[in-house]
């Protein structure tokens, strides 16, 4: 019987050496540099690259946020030109919220931050503060959001790149799910090889965008005191007729109409919190600098969000989409109208449109950052797999990363990577993390009270409040549209992170040692022979060795054979019991596993250990002449209790 055919020793010591030479190569050059454990300082950021990685989302956020906010408006009819004073208010009045709602998150995460200096995420900070139960529905709300931002992200990032005459050639639109995932893969991949490497790598966009976006919007407000002339002609100005219906033009003049756009505004607002997740990722001192890059990101996202808001304003921008056919996007639409799509400004144009592009599709870094480090908390606290805290060559949670791909690829597929369709998923999952940190931070300070803590309170108070209305207000507005969906998964997480930590404290109080008694003294040696050969005698050597009780069993498939084993047996082994099972229906496993099964129960007070030989050739592609029964043998008995399976190789040497 063999499983494996490698080379003999000699040879294989050689071949080994080289094979591995390989890999190593080919490891080092996708993956670089393995890096020692004590390197792990070298992986720290600084806080020009810790933008970057954390706060890529929330910052590109507003190539889709404001554009969510039109998608209503527009839908409602809100551009007609009879309504076009309604439609700036409620844009501007949305935007204006939104921005004030930033800034309390920004403030009452600030005070998280410097008060959880190792991390304080929403599962930390709502598990320490509020209990299990909370903080297990921040850690799943948090792990959605994260697999839905990378899905979002590559998919506006995409749709941004379709519009621009220069991708024209990609054919972006008709193939939009492979380019998706392609760009998933890519994410992917440049994770693996570190959070730092990743920063490098994604700096240049993020800064490139905001860059771009400061000067859009710098020459949209000043461009007319110095005769700048705007091309109003790539602005959108017209809703094709069929979306409009004469409902959806009343429905313009109710509530209902602002609170479903703010509903999807407030997908501007994803990623604040990843800063505080990430505290253990910046250089020393750790804190204050993680403080520092929040207030950098909140400033940056609420002057971009409020300038582009602005300036689709003036520019009377719309947005609408229908079976999958969509306007050109709202940053599209603003830097077409301010710089041109052609002329000797069209070169800012298409900087902005791929800075866009770029940054979207690197805002899926913001979740490759998060979600394998709150995967890796949540398995050492024992609600996810023990595998998600292992830390791979490059310091990374490897584990973590490629389950991230897999679930935002999946993603993508099924939505077909359209935009407007996964952001009825969006957003619910991150303010229900919000609100939960929020309350939790309004317990700590009650709890602690520290210097100054009525009005830290406060803050986070206000923070939790205005947090819980959105989370209402998205549940209202959205839950047919998909949000019922994320509230299943978000329910069905929680029960998963409950069945795996009971599972992990039974085995635990299973596993202790003053459980263990010893019941099965005696073992009784099994030895698997089909014929007698060097490596049938090895193996019976090796059984005799480890217990005196040892039997050799032989499955009569070919009867015709039976005398010549019996005589060869005789001749070599002697001393050796030879069991000969017959098998009518030429079945090798079953008639093993049967007398296996005899035997535990003939003596219920040994223990069986099976040997299986194996001979081992010389070159791989002999492995195709040989069987592989004993592979099988071997998975056919692993369920056994108080079974034990060894398999014993013969190197086979010039073969």
């Amino acid at each position: 019987m063999t499983i494996t055919e490698v080379p003999d020793p000699e040879e294989s010591g050689k071949q080994s050496e080289h094979n591995q030479e390989i890999t190593k190569v080919i490891r080092r050059a996708v993956f670089g540099q393995p890096l020692e454990s004590t390197q792990n300082e070298d992986t720290l950021l600084r806080k020009v690259l810790a933008l970057p990685i954390f706060c890529s989302d929330a910052i590109s956020s507003v190539a889709y946020g404001n554009q969510a906010i039109l998608l209503v408006l527009c839908g409602a009819g809100l551009w007609l030109p009879q309504h076009a004073d309604l439609y700036a208010r409620y844009m501007m009045t949305i935007s204006w919220i939104i921005l004030g709602l930033l800034v309390i998150v920004a403030a009452s995460y600030w005070q998280t931050i410097i008060t959880y200096t190792n991390g304080g995420g929403s599962y930390i900070v709502s598990k320490d503060n509020l209990g299990e139960t909370p903080g297990l529905i921040a850690a799943g709300a948090l792990l959605i959001d994260y697999v839905l931002t990378v899905s979002v992200s590559v998919a506006a990032g995409l749709q941004n790149l379709k519009d621009v005459p220069l991708f024209s050639v990609l054919r972006i639109e008709h193939h939009l799910v492979l380019y998706c995932c392609l760009a998933i893969g890519l994410i992917t991949l440049a994770n693996l090889r570190g959070l730092k490497e990743s920063g490098n790598l994604f700096a240049i966009p993020v800064y490139t965008f905001i860059a771009m976006c400061y000067l859009m919007i710098i020459v949209g407000l000043l461009g007319p005191l110095f005769g700048w002339h705007f091309h109003k002609e790539f602005a959108n100005q017209v809703v094709p007729s069929h979306i409009i219906g004469a409902q959806k033009v009343i429905d313009a003049f109710s509530m209902v109409v602002l609170l479903r756009a703010f509903a999807n505004g407030c997908s501007a607002m994803t990623g604040t919190e990843a800063v505080s997740n990430g505290i253990p990722s910046f250089k020393e001192p750790r804190s204050k600098n993680a403080a520092i890059t929040l207030v950098w990101m909140a400033f940056i996202l609420g002057t971009i969000f409020m300038g582009v808001s602005w300036l689709a304003v003036n520019f009377h921008i719309v947005y609408w989409e229908s079976n999958g056919i969509t306007a050109p996007s709202v940053i599209d639409q603003v830097s077409g109208t301010v710089f041109g799509k052609d002329g000797p400004f069209s070169w800012a144009y298409l900087l902005t449109q791929f800075s866009t592009a770029l940054i979207l599709i690197v805002a899926a870094q913001t979740s490759f950052a998060g979600f394998p480090r709150l995967a890796s908390i949540l398995a050492q606290d024992g609600y996810l797999p023990r595998q998600l805290t292992a830390l791979g060559d490059r310091l990374a949670f490897n584990n973590g990363i490629f389950l991230l791909g897999i679930f935002s690829s999946f993603l993508i597929i099924l939505e077909k990577g359209s935009v407007d369709a996964l952001i009825p998923f969006f957003a619910i999952g991150v303010f229900v993390a919000f609100t939960m940190s929020q309350t939790g931070m309004v317990r700590h300070w009650f709890r602690v009270k520290s210097k100054n803590w009525h009005w830290k309170a406060v803050i986070n108070g206000l923070g939790a409040v205005a947090c819980f209305i959105v989370v209402m207000d998205i549940v209202a507005e959205k839950f047919l549209e998909g949000a019922w969906f994320v509230i299943i998964v978000m329910i069905a997480l929680f029960f998963t992170f409950k069945k795996i930590h009971q599972h992990y404290t039974r085995i635990a109080e299973l596993l202790r040692p003053e459980n263990y008694t010893v019941s099965k003294p005696k073992n009784k040696v099994i030895v698997l022979v089909q014929s007698v050969h060097a490596g049938s005698l090895l193996a019976l050597d090796y059984a005799k060795s480890i217990s005196p009780h040892c039997v050799a069993v032989s499955v009569g498939i070919h009867p015709e054979n039976i005398p010549i084993l019996k005589a060869a047996w005789e001749k070599y082994e002697p001393g050796v019991e030879l069991v000969i099972l017959d098998s009518p229906y030429r079945s090798l496993i079953a008639p093993i596993t049967a007398f296996v099964d005899n035997e535990l129960k003939a003596h219920p007070d040994e223990r069986v250990t099976v040997v299986i030989p194996e001979f081992v050739t010389s070159h791989w592609w002999q492995g195709i002449l040989h069987g592989n029964t004993g592979l099988f043998i071997k998975l056919a008995l692993l369920s056994h209790r108080d079974v034990v399976v060894a398999n014993v190789r013969y190197w086979l040497k010039g073969s």
